[in-house]
């Protein structure tokens, strides 16, 4: 890799690991989410985001599209998020599914009676068997020490490879924002229509 050729060698790299992680995703679970987003939407409920890190930095960007789309929707921790309540939709974003934020506030929804939607790499893990449905994105290519994303930033472990490690977050950013386009065309939703709901610079 030479001075001159870095960056498009790097940048083409992660492409390519994304590209082969959308070829791995599971179209049934896709699918599922989807009508779940819609199904809360139909009822009147709530969707909540939760994430840490950068995985929440990314569920944010989803929620406000999907308050673009008309979906009533928050983010897990702001001052003005209600209470959860039964049959409303939790999206909780973890690539380790260990995540202790994300798995504590699954877990209390749950009780409510909230449906909880994992998006996550190991189906095997705590937010996995939690979850009512997940949508499984491959990421992570190790296992680290410390699997609470809190404590993993206190200690400073990290993945060796940066582009490895954050291969979750950016395929699942990819795939929130292909849900978004295929929400408009199931809604009928025009970009004019959601640039109406966008936040007013005066």
């Amino acid at each position: 890799m030479t001075k001159e050729t870095w960056f498009t060698d790097l940048a083409n790299k992660i492409i390519e690991m994304i590209k082969k992680t959308v070829g791995d995703l599971e179209i049934k679970e896709l699918e599922k989410f989807i009508q779940l987003l819609l199904l809360t939407k139909a009822k009147g409920k709530k969707v909540v985001v939760i994430g840490a890190g950068r995985s929440g930095l990314i569920g944010r960007a989803f929620a406000m599209r999907l308050m673009h789309l008309g979906f009533d929707t928050y983010v897990f921790g702001e001052t003005i998020t209600p209470a959860v309540e039964k049959d409303d939709l939790i999206i909780a974003i973890s690539g380790s599914g260990s995540t202790k934020l994300v798995l504590t506030s699954a877990e209390l929804a749950k009780g409510i009676g909230a449906k909880i939607l994992a998006i996550l790499s190991h189906a095997d893990s705590p937010l996995g068997r939690l979850a009512n449905n997940r949508v499984i994105i491959k990421g992570r290519t190790k296992a680290v020490r410390e699997e609470d994303y809190f404590s993993r930033q206190i200690l400073g472990e990290h993945e060796p490879l940066a582009p490895m490690g954050t291969l979750f977050e950016d395929s699942t950013m990819i795939v929130l924002d292909s849900i978004v386009a295929e929400l408009m065309r199931r809604l009928e939703t025009t970009e004019d229509e959601m640039q109406a709901r966008h936040a007013q610079t005066f």
